[in-house]
């Protein structure tokens, strides 16, 4: 589908299989892998705070004062990228794509003090060229069993209804559906037995800018015996992540690419914490960059034919925040 760094992938499988610790990133096209042993991880620049693994140090002092202003595109130049995606969606060729901008913004924090403020279950400050805080597991492996967490749908916390508003929401429940699907599909690749265990759970995000609700559901199997211990391999199949890109994956990947013109980098990517034994990984979502001397929230949201202009560019900017309360 794409040129992925085949020699990174194998590098991980010889340090699973002799369940060696490790640390790996990896961008949304695979074409970048950084993998770190436990030791070098300080001395890369990069700042870790998973579930199974913590590298910060004392916090920095940070600013009592938070200022936070963002520039999305204006609703013309999102429509250019959605009317793409839309015509591709009622020709057939995709069923859900994930359309994301990238938004200029300017705070006082610097991305280490926004890695320290935030509160997320996986953050990463990557040596001063970007931090995410995301909410969204990508996988897990427990001994032999694999585990999934598509999240797809996000309403406003303060709506009234808000939790029930989202789970019968149309567009958000097609949504949710193709991506549950999607993802046991791509599980089946690598594990038997995959089955949905639960299903539109929802999740509450507490941040500065609004409270959010999402949606999630957990999908597992048993890894098959050709890909026990190899964490490379597994991530070489199931790349990118079907969540932040849609389907079917491979025509989808072309639309996207077509209709964003930017290059999304690690924003999407996914990274993961081996510890000998088992693996947690997340998506990289919630994003900022920095480009030049310039601050860039990258994010968006899934299409699908019943989405409606208007409400996926609000979708949009209403992801451009930090989780700071």
């Amino acid at each position: 589908m794409f040129s992925m760094n085949h020699q990174k992938f194998m590098e991980m499988d010889e340090l699973s299989l002799r369940k060696v610790p490790y640390f790996f990133i990896i961008d949304f096209l695979a074409e970048n892998v950084e993998v770190y042993l436990e030791n070098e991880i300080e001395s890369s620049g990069l700042i870790i705070d998973f579930q199974g693994i913590s590298t910060t140090k004392s916090k920095p002092k940070l600013q009592e004062k938070i200022t936070w202003k963002s520039f999305p595109e204006n609703l013309e130049s999102f429509k250019n990228g959605f009317d793409f995606v839309q015509k591709n969606i009622q020709a057939g060729n995709s069923y859900l794509a994930n359309y994301t901008r990238k938004t200029k913004i300017e705070t006082n924090l610097t991305l280490e003090e926004i890695f320290y403020r935030a509160d997320a279950k996986y953050k990463v400050f990557y040596k001063d060229f970007f931090v995410f805080f995301s909410p969204e597991t990508f996988v897990k492996i427990m001994d032999t069993k694999i585990l999934t967490y598509p999240m797809k749908g996000t309403i406003d916390a303060s709506l009234e209804n808000a939790v029930e508003t989202l789970k019968n929401d149309k567009k958000e429940k097609a949504e949710h559906y193709t991506v549950v699907d999607l993802l046991r599909n791509d599980l089946s690749i690598v594990a038997d037995n995959v089955q949905v265990d639960t299903f539109q759970h929802i999740d509450f995000i507490k941040t500065e800018q609004k409270d959010l609700y999402a949606m999630s559901s957990e999908v597992s199997g048993i890894l098959k015996p050709e890909f026990k211990g190899k964490i490379g391999s597994i991530m070489k199949e199931l790349l990118p992540a079907g969540s932040i890109l849609g389907a079917p994956k491979s025509k989808t990947l072309e639309i996207v690419l077509a209709a964003e013109k930017y290059n999304r980098g690690f924003y999407t990517g996914v990274c993961g914490w081996f510890d000998g034994e088992n693996l947690d990984s997340c998506v990289m979502i919630r994003f900022i960059e920095k480009e030049g001397n310039h601050l860039y929230f990258k994010s968006g949201g899934g299409i699908t034919h019943m989405s409606k202009l208007e409400d996926e560019y609000q979708e949009m900017k209403n992801k451009i925040y930090v989780p700071i309360h």
